[in-house]
């Protein structure tokens, strides 16, 4: 599967932004989806995905409460709503499918990645 991911932008703190992932081929929805980021500098992390049951949500304690995660199966698409912005929050977004049950949070159990899309986030 091939993932374009879109939607970056420069916004101010508080602001929001949605990011959608687009995704080729016919069996979007058997991947689980989830959404990474990474700082100059830092390492990739864990944002947000969906469990293996396809229902359920997780999402990073930075983000909890600010981002949602969700997905149109009919648009191959999924997205990442992102409120009440905050410049730690500035980074290269990325998202990722898996076909296994593997750790959601974990960067090493997702098979595809999107090229990124920036997000930043003034102060």
């Amino acid at each position: 599967v091939q993932l374009q991911a879109s939607g970056g932008g420069l916004v101010q703190a508080g602001g929001s932004l949605r990011l959608s992932c687009a995704a080729s081929g016919r069996t979007f929805s058997s991947y689980r989806m989830g959404w990474f980021r990474q700082a100059p500098g830092k390492e990739r992390e864990f944002v947000a995905a969906f469990g293996w049951s396809g229902g359920n949500t997780y999402y990073a304690d930075s983000v909890k409460g600010r981002f949602t995660i969700s997905r149109d199966n009919t648009k191959n698409t999924v997205y990442l709503q992102m409120n009440n912005l905050k410049p730690e929050d500035t980074a290269v977004y990325y998202c990722a499918a898996r076909v296994g049950r593997g750790t959601y949070y974990s960067t090493y159990q997702y098979d595809y990645w999107g090229q990124g899309t920036l997000v930043t986030v003034s102060s």
